[in-house]
C-alpha cells in the first residue's frame, strides 16, 4: 500500500465484485477513511465514497434505532441491475434487494411487519430499488418462490370474521355501565384529530385472576401502543399500575376509554386522566386497542402463562408494533408519529 493514491486514475471505473468484498471487509474491521479504502482497494477515494453511499441500506440495532451498512452483496446487485436487459428473463433477480431484506425482516425473532408495511416502508427507505407490489409479493410466497412461506405470515393465517354486533338488542342490560359511558365521550375525539387519547384492555395468557396479563393502551391518533405486565389482574392492581403510568407521564394521558370487563371497576378512582367505559359486550368501540392487541397475540399466545415473560420481552413486543410502517399512517411508525405529538 503506497502512503498517497495521487498515482491512481481519478477517472471512474466499475469494481468487481472481489473490490466490493474488500470495501466490506474494510468497514466492517472499523476503517472508515475513504483514502485509506481506495489505496488499499487500487482506485480513487470518490469512487469509494459512491460506491458506499450505494451500497448501504437501512437496518435496525437490537434497540430498533436505524443505521446505515455497507453490503457488497447489496452493492454488487446495485450496478448489475443498471445493465442493459439484465433482469428481462428473471424478475426475482430484479427484485433481488428488496426480497434479500424481506427474508431477513420476516425471519426476525421481534418483528410484526407485514408484507404491504415492508413494500410501504421500503419505497421510503430505499427509493434507488425496485419495488414489486404487494399482491406480487403474495403471489410470489403462494408459488413458493420465497424462503418465507404463509407460516411467517401470522396475520395473514388469521381468517376475517364479519363484524357482527352480536345481537344483545342494542347493548347488553344484565351488565352494568362502571361508570362514565363512552356516549358521554367529547364528540371531537371521534375524528382522531387530537392527539392523548387512549383506548385500553388486558390482553391474558391463562384466564385466572392470579395470573400475570398485559395491560394494552393504544393512543388513537397515532397508533402508538403502551403495554404494561401486571401481576395479576385485580381491579385494585390495575388501576395502581395505571395511575404509576400516568404519573410518571403526566403529558401523555388525556383520556382513556377501557373495556367494561370487572378489571376495569377501580379506574374511576384514577386521577390526571379522565376514564371512560365502552358499552359491554362492544369490543369494536375500542377497534384501535383490539387491533393491535391482535397484533400482541404473535408475542403471546393465548392459554400460555405470562409468568416467564421478562420486562425486556415486553419491551421488545411493544418496540415492535409500535415500529410498524402502517398504511394508515402513510406508513410511517406510530413511534415516528407520537414522538411528535409530545415534542410539539
Amino acid at each position: 500500500m503506497t502512503n498517497s493514491n495521487s498515482s491512481i486514475s481519478k477517472h471512474y471505473h466499475q469494481l468487481t465484485s472481489v473490490q466490493r468484498g474488500q470495501i466490506q471487509a474494510m468497514l466492517d474491521s472499523g476503517i472508515t477513511s475513504r483514502t485509506v479504502i481506495a489505496q488499499e482497494v487500487g482506485c480513487h477515494k470518490s469512487t469509494i465514497s459512491r460506491e458506499i453511499k450505494r451500497g448501504s441500506v437501512l437496518q435496525r440495532d437490537s434497540s430498533y434505532l436505524l443505521y446505515e451498512h455497507y453490503y457488497a452483496d447489496t452493492a454488487q446487485i446495485y450496478y448489475e441491475k443498471h445493465r442493459k436487459n439484465c433482469y428481462q428473463r428473471n424478475p426475482l433477480k430484479h427484485y433481488a434487494v428488496f426480497l434479500r431484506m424481506l427474508s431477513r425482516r420476516f425471519k426476525a425473532k421481534f418483528d410484526a411487519t407485514g408484507i404491504d408495511e415492508f413494500v410501504g416502508e421500503f419505497k421510503r427507505t430505499m427509493p434507488g430499488y425496485p419495488c414489486p407490489s404487494t399482491p406480487t409479493v403474495y403471489r410470489y410466497i403462494d408459488q413458493g418462490l420465497l424462503d418465507i412461506s404463509n407460516i411467517d405470515l401470522p396475520m395473514k393465517l388469521k381468517r376475517r370474521r364479519n363484524k357482527r354486533h352480536h345481537g344483545h338488542g342494542g347493548h347488553a342490560l344484565h351488565k352494568k355501565n362502571l361508570g362514565n359511558s363512552i356516549e358521554q365521550r367529547p364528540k371531537e375525539i371521534e375524528d382522531r384529530k387530537t392527539p392523548l387519547h387512549w383506548e385500553g384492555d388486558l390482553v391474558k395468557g391463562v384466564r385466572r385472576k392470579n395470573q400475570p396479563a398485559l395491560m394494552t393502551l393504544t393512543e388513537r391518533t397515532t397508533r402508538f401502543e403502551v403495554v404494561i405486565k401486571i401481576p395479576d389482574y385485580r381491579a385494585s392492581t390495575c388501576q395502581r399500575l395505571l395511575q404509576n403510568e400516568i404519573d410518571r407521564h403526566p403529558a401523555w394521558f388525556k383520556l382513556i376509554t377501557f373495556d367494561n370487563g370487572s378489571e376495569f371497576a377501580d379506574m374511576t378512582k384514577i386521577k390526571g386522566c379522565q376514564i371512560y367505559f365502552a358499552h359491554p359486550y362492544s369490543p369494536w368501540e375500542r377497534g384501535t386497542n383490539e387491533n393491535c392487541n391482535g397484533l400482541l397475540r404473535q408475542f403471546f399466545p393465548k392459554g400460555k402463562s405470562m409468568k416467564d415473560k421478562t420486562k425486556a420481552y415486553v419491551e421488545q413486543a411493544t418496540n415492535a408494533i409500535n415500529h410498524k410502517h402502517r398504511r394508515i399512517l402513510q406508513y410511517q411508525t406510530a413511534e415516528e408519529l407520537f414522538k411528535q405529538y409530545i415534542s410539539s
